[in-house]
């Protein structure tokens, strides 16, 4: 499938390429700073997950197959993107290149594509059947590969807001290290029972079975909550950190010091946590990171962390590995951040700052009963790394993504990359069907260029 690109764009509306879904675009409603232009590089992508720049110049892109069902990956021609590899486990969740080799995260999985053509799935059974998944693939200065891996669900608990329950209803999180409970178990309708039926679930239990007090849960290396690294061909597997939520995206500097973007809680199931700030770390190796019972450093049984709609909030471990660092850079809440680059050209922007993706909240699905909030999400931040301060670089005018305003702006933005030629290329998802914002409409996503004019 060739996908619409280019970079003669003039600034004014257009429409989508694929006559049958019409999205409305138009850069000038796109807040930006005045020294910088912005404009359409590529329409028609079809749930684009995560792009990379490879050492070549080449431009790869993943498609996530969330709807399609077949994730992809592309390569761009002087004809546009070409598909290159598909059929892989859906969703695909991140990219890299390293020497030619394609790293593909995608459920459960890291494949890699060989530049002799071979396909081979160098890491396999990443718990990843959950609520969240791996993250993209980074190189350390060792030789070897890092990924991050979600938890899950949301706080610890199995209960009534995991549909993937009924297919997997012997799932639930696992620490890296041994831990002990504090016997603590959270009431939820029986969702296998046509009855009026109640069970009694635990934190690091399967739906259903309760914790005894002081039970202990055995670490595993494949943790929830974790970043793992291994040899590039996949063996000697083990744990770097834990105690994240959902570390949706990670990368070293040029120092080599990694990074992770780390999502906050929802206000959701039978461990809602509300106002829990998304999280931008320095990954100290060893550390534990304070999921599920710190948020930004700071412990969840602080009452700002309090939901209306449940019970006084508790830990659920009985000892915590450390006192969890606080975050680098702190985000609002629902902000949903996502991939995210270091500026290293003079001309564009302060250097080493990091310009971030922000996919913006899905309202009632991680809020609790409220509609995402404007200014909220839904833009490019810039993390001012001498001091950890966020400011805003890019956002929508109307404050809200375009599927909600109807303007010409972001939708759900999932990635940013600094190309060859230093210009700052932004990926937009999509934008969500009006009727389920967890789904993307097809062939809705595109590639914003950004430069610096002056």
């Amino acid at each position: 499938m060739k996908h619409h690109m280019g970079a003669d764009f003039k600034l004014k509306a257009y429409s989508q390429i694929n006559s049958n879904v019409l999205r409305y675009i138009n850069p000038l409603e796109i807040n930006l700073p005045p020294e910088y232009n912005i404009e359409i590089f590529a329409l028609g992508l079809d749930s684009p997950i995560g792009m990379v720049f490879t050492e070549t110049n080449d431009l790869y892109i993943a498609l996530s197959g969330a709807i399609s069902g077949n994730p992809s990956i592309l390569r761009l021609t002087n004809n546009g993107f070409d598909t290159i590899a598909d059929n892989f486990q859906v969703p695909i969740t991140g990219i890299n290149v390293l020497d030619g080799n394609i790293y593909v995260s995608n459920r459960g999985k890291i494949t890699v594509l060989r530049p002799n053509g071979i396909r081979q799935d160098i890491l396999s059974g990443l718990p990843c059947n959950g609520d969240y998944a791996s993250s993209n693939v980074a190189f350390g200065p060792e030789g070897k590969i890092y990924v991050g891996q979600g938890t899950v669900t949301n706080s610890g608990v199995v209960g009534e807001d995991n549909p993937w329950v009924y297919s997997h209803p012997l799932l639930s999180d696992e620490p890296a290290f041994n831990i002990t409970m504090n016997g603590q178990n959270f009431e939820s309708n029986n969702l296998f029972s046509a009855n009026e039926e109640t069970v009694f679930t635990g934190a690091f239990s399967p739906y259903g079975v309760p914790n005894a007090e002081n039970e202990i849960k055995k670490g595993v290396i494949k943790a929830s909550g974790s970043i793992l690294r291994a040899n590039r061909d996949g063996t000697n597997l083990e744990l770097v950190a834990w105690g994240f939520r959902n570390p949706i995206h990670i990368k070293f500097d040029r120092n080599f010091n990694l990074f992770a973007a780390n999502r906050g809680y929802d206000v959701r199931g039978s461990r809602p946590i509300a106002n829990a700030p998304d999280e931008f770390h320095v990954v100290t190796p060893g550390v534990w990171y304070g999921w599920p019972d710190y948020c930004v450093g700071e412990p969840v049984t602080s009452p700002r962390f309090d939901s209306e709609s449940r019970r006084p909030l508790e830990f659920l471990l009985t000892e915590h590995p450390n006192i969890p660092p606080k975050p680098f850079a702190e985000f609002q809440p629902h902000s949903s951040i996502m991939g995210f680059d270091f500026n290293y050209n003079n001309n564009f922007g302060p250097y080493g700052d990091v310009y971030i993706s922000e996919f913006g909240s899905l309202g009632a699905l991680t809020m609790g009963e409220s509609a995402p909030p404007e200014g909220i999400g839904f833009r490019v931040s810039r993390i001012n790394m001498s001091n950890g301060q966020v400011t805003t670089f890019l956002s929508n005018k109307s404050g809200l993504p375009a599927s909600i305003s109807g303007a010409g702006g972001f939708g759900r933005l999932v990635d940013v990359k600094f190309g060859p030629n230093g210009d700052l290329y932004v990926l937009d998802n999509g934008i969500s069907d009006q009727n389920d914002l967890e789904r993307i409409v097809p062939n809705t996503g595109v590639i914003w260029r950004v430069r610096r004019i002056v």
